[in-house]
């Protein structure tokens, strides 16, 4: 990704964080960033485009962090907290900091609906590596890895949705957490 384009996703971020999604012209945009709408369009097709590649780039930039963090611990406690800690809270935090947060959530599911499935798909195999080592806990506890690695992820992007504020979601992770623990038996 160019420089460029990384700086018309940071601005975008801003201005859909500022007016929400709907209420942003790609016209904003360009503004907010400093360029020609021309010079806009010729980066991105639309403001759904802007989306989905910005759920790229977040996601591959959250799974890097992952992956450099996890060998600085070998319990599976410090690993799912990085893994949740990296999926869904900073999501969390830019969408509670718009006044328009509603608007940025509709925006974002209906124009991106499938980079959002991508993103799951790319956490929940990441959990999945993490569960993989206790794999015969896990059976004995009644659940396959796979399926609980779904669970976690799904229950992880729902307590995002439905936390009251950013110490309920960090309690409800912890608590997602623990029960993961309990049926690996750590």
């Amino acid at each position: 990704m160019s420089k460029r384009e990384t700086n018309i996703l940071d601005a975008a971020i801003r201005v859909f964080t500022r007016y929400g999604v709907k209420r942003t012209s790609m016209g904003d945009i360009a503004e907010e960033a400093g360029i020609s709408r021309q010079t806009l369009y010729k980066a991105f097709k639309s403001k759904d485009d802007i989306l989905r590649t910005h759920i790229k780039l977040y996601t591959e930039q959250a799974i890097a962090n992952i992956e450099a963090n996890l060998s600085k611990t070998d319990k599976l406690e410090g690993q799912l907290n990085l893994v949740l800690e990296n999926m869904i809270v900073p999501g969390f935090d830019m969408v509670r900091a718009s006044p328009n947060a509603e608007d940025i959530i509709e925006g974002v599911n209906a124009a991106t609906r499938e980079e959002l499935e991508e993103t799951a798909a790319q956490f929940q195999a990441t959990i999945l590596k993490l569960l993989i080592p206790y794999e015969k806990q896990l059976i004995a506890a009644g659940t396959e890895p796979d399926i609980l690695a779904e669970l976690i992820q799904q229950s992880a992007r729902a307590a995002k949705d439905y936390a009251r504020d950013r110490k309920h979601l960090l309690i409800t992770l912890q608590t997602i957490t623990q029960l993961v623990l309990k049926a690996a038996n750590q």
